[in-house]
C-alpha cells in the first residue's frame, strides 16, 4: 500500500533531523534585531558572505536607533559585498527606522508586526520568528522550495504557497527543525546542480532519485 503524503513529509523530516542534528540558522546575531538585518543581507547572498559583512556592520550600529540614523552611503559601503547594496542598504535603513519608530518598547515577536517592516517577507519574518521567539515557522528559502520540489512536497514555485502546503504535511512542532535540515541537506547533499542520489538519506522517499 503506498503510503500517505503525511507519513511520508513525517518520515523524511525524521530522516533529516537524525542527519543533520546540528541544522541551525547559520546568520551569525546577538538578538533579533541583528537576525533581522542579516537576513535581509542573505537575500541572493551565502550566509557565510553575510557574516563577513555583520560584525562591522553591527559594530558600527548594534540597535534599530543607530541604524536609524546611519548614512545611506555608509552602509552602502558596509553591505556592498552582500549584492544588490543599494536596495539593501535601503531596506534595512527603512526596517531600523520603523522599529525605531513603532516598536520603542521591545521588539516585534508576532508575523503580523514584522510584516509592518519595510524590506521584510514571510522567509525573513519565519527566521526570526523560528530562530529567536521559538515559534513554529516554516523556511522557505532556495534550498527548501529545491527540495519540496524534488522531493514532490510541493510543485509550486511560490513560497507562500509552498510554506501552507508543508504547515499542512507536518506538525507544527517540527517545522522549524525541519527547515533549518531541509537547508543543510541542501547545501551538503541535494545540490542545486548535481544532487547526490546515492548518498542521500532519502533516497528511497525521493521521486527524483532515478533523474
Amino acid at each position: 500500500m503506498p503510503i500517505s503524503e503525511k507519513k511520508r513529509a513525517r518520515e523524511i523530516s525524521r530522516l533529516l533531523a537524525a542527519e543533520h542534528p546540528d541544522a541551525r540558522c547559520m546568520l551569525d546575531h546577538a538578538d533579533a534585531f541583528q537576525l533581522l538585518v542579516a537576513t535581509i543581507l542573505a537575500a541572493q547572498c551565502t550566509d557565510e558572505r553575510v557574516n563577513m559583512v555583520t560584525p562591522e556592520l553591527f559594530r558600527r550600529y548594534p540597535t534599530p536607533t543607530a541604524m536609524a540614523r546611519a548614512g545611506i552611503t555608509e552602509l552602502e559601503g558596509l553591505v556592498r559585498s552582500t549584492g544588490f547594496f543599494h536596495s539593501k542598504a535601503k531596506s534595512i535603513k527603512a526596517a531600523a527606522e520603523s522599529l525605531s519608530r513603532s516598536f520603542p518598547g521591545g521588539f516585534p515577536s508576532t508575523m503580523e508586526d514584522l510584516l509592518t517592516l519595510p524590506g521584510v517577507g514571510r522567509k525573513t519574518a519565519n527566521v526570526v520568528l523560528g530562530t529567536c521567539f521559538g515559534a513554529p515557522a516554516i523556511i522557505v528559502d532556495t534550498h527548501f522550495r529545491r527540495l519540496a520540489q524534488r522531493l514532490g512536497l510541493s510543485s509550486s514555485d511560490d513560497p507562500d504557497v509552498i510554506e501552507r502546503e508543508l504547515q499542512a504535511l507536518l506538525p507544527r512542532s517540527e517545522w522549524t527543525v525541519f527547515s533549518h535540515a531541509i537547508a543543510f541537506h541542501g547545501r551538503k547533499c541535494c545540490k542545486a546542480k548535481k544532487p547526490d542520489h546515492a548518498a542521500c538519506v532519502l533516497r528511497r522517499l525521493c521521486p527524483s532519485r532515478d533523474i
